[in-house]
């Protein structure tokens, strides 16, 4: 998937409402970024979704977060 379409897919996530496929896309773009604050801070994101939405994947979201030193 393109940033392009990545991008448009949250758009239409956000319209939707729809918090798992917020989670996967914004874990997904945090994998496809170039730097560190970048993955920070789209992991945040997918991560608060996740919280919100009482997905099991808030975990390993969190763990990811703990080793960027983001989150303790």
């Amino acid at each position: 998937m393109t940033r392009e379409a990545l991008h448009c897919a949250l758009l239409e996530a956000h319209a939707r409402g729809d918090r798992e496929a917020l989670v996967t896309l914004y874990a997904r773009a945090a994998d496809e970024v170039d730097t560190e604050a970048e993955t920070g801070f789209l992991l945040t994101h997918a991560y608060v979704f996740a919280l919100e939405s009482g997905d099991r994947r808030a975990t390993a979201l969190h763990a990811r977060l703990c080793a960027l030193g983001r989150e303790a």
